[in-house]
């Protein structure tokens, strides 16, 4: 049997179901929406909105930009042993018009990426220790 999968980062995206969602928060008072969550005051610095609701995100969105990292970041990241180079994706969310980061899903070739192009959220393994399997939200085409 498996190691337990786990959130590397829990309460910011579902894994209890077949189709992830990141989680965001929507401003009350402006419908302002955004990620990670907000709880104290709203980022729009137009509004004084202090009321929050958590909202589910779109799952799907279009390629703003991407940029493969050839170097190992430093802790609190965790890195495979060996490094291995990695994609990170900025995908504007098609319904709330914003731009998430995160990584590229395992087995994508980034030269097969173009701006513009549709993507997806995905949930996959960002690293794993003895204890567990921690998984992160990512992009695929």
């Amino acid at each position: 049997m498996g190691k337990p999968q786990v959130p590397a980062i829990e309460g910011w995206f579902t894994t209890d179901t077949p189709q992830p969602h990141l989680l965001g928060s929507r401003c009350k008072q402006c419908k302002s929406y955004f990620f990670p969550k907000e709880a104290l005051f709203c980022r729009n610095p137009g509004c004084t909105g202090t009321e929050f609701e958590e909202v589910p995100l779109s799952r799907t969105g279009k390629l703003w930009s991407f940029t493969t990292n050839h170097y190992e970041p430093p802790a609190p990241y965790m890195s495979p042993d060996p490094f291995v180079p990695y994609t990170v994706a900025a995908v504007e969310l098609a319904e709330e018009k914003m731009v998430v980061l995160g990584q590229l899903a395992a087995g994508v070739d980034p030269k097969s990426l173009k701006v513009g192009m549709s993507v997806e959220l995905v949930v996959d393994k960002l690293y794993a220790d003895a204890a567990s399997e921690y998984l992160v939200w990512k992009w695929k085409p």
